[in-house]
């Protein structure tokens, strides 16, 4: 078998020793043709005729978490090199989610088990989204978060009588949109006037009888987040 010929870009000296020294001791399949602590580093790599088959992937070069998003997005577009990253944002799920949409082949964290030949070799022979345990940790977390919330926002509707242009209003209500905003929306055929009879509607169906008087639209919002009517962390405003 041909090595896998494969850069690491690392820009904390003392982590790039530990990355080639798991490569040295556990995946003899791969061959470093190169390292980069910068990403001038890595291009110069490339611009001088580096051809690798895998980028092993920080995301956090020189306190930018954007730069290994760059740079999966470059790659990607140029076709032919796999990556992998291994990275110790542990916390920045957001960044997770930027570099898959920028082409990442999978994301190992510097945590647990960090590096394995498994997952070099997965990434190798075509599998797309190889994680680590502690990514399958809490995407599994996520996964449940969100079917729950799902089945209360379901249970909520039929409570309460929540119907599309319900949900739609309160969601854009949440995201700061006035009435007006919301009455010019393609996907809410309603005027104004009508938009604050239903705001008044909703009002008696969301609230207590004896609770129900001076309710401003963020009490009316945080009920509906309290109902889960609404989801806080799923807020998109329509077109």
């Amino acid at each position: 078998m041909d090595k896998i010929k494969t850069i690491v870009v690392e820009d904390v000296s003392l982590e790039l020793k530990g990355t080639l020294s798991i490569i040295r001791n556990d995946i003899p399949e791969v061959e470093v043709i190169g390292t980069a602590q910068t990403e001038r580093e890595f291009w110069a790599l490339i611009d001088g005729g580096a051809q690798p088959d895998l980028v092993l992937l920080d995301l956090g070069l020189g306190g930018s978490t954007t730069v290994g998003v760059d740079i999966c997005r470059k790659l990607t577009q140029k076709g032919g090199v796999k990556v992998l990253v291994f990275t110790g944002e542990l916390l920045n799920e957001k960044l997770w989610a930027d570099v898959l949409d920028a082409g990442a082949h999978g994301i190992v964290l510097k945590t647990g088990e960090l590096l394995t030949r498994s997952e070099v070799m997965d990434v190798m022979n075509g599998k797309r989204y190889v994680f680590n345990q502690p990514v399958l940790e809490k995407l599994v977390e996520r996964f449940r978060k969100a079917v729950t919330d799902e089945k209360l926002q379901r249970s909520a509707g039929i409570e309460y009588e929540i119907d599309e242009y319900d949900e739609r209003f309160l969601r854009h209500l949440a995201l700061g949109y006035t009435k007006d905003m919301i009455s010019e929306l393609r996907t809410m055929p309603f005027s104004s006037k009508s938009l604050e009879k239903r705001q008044a509607d909703l009002v008696t169906r969301l609230f207590p009888e004896g609770e129900q008087r001076g309710v401003n639209v963020t009490r009316l919002v945080v009920r509906a987040i309290e109902l889960h009517i609404i989801d806080p962390s799923n807020l998109e405003a329509d077109e």
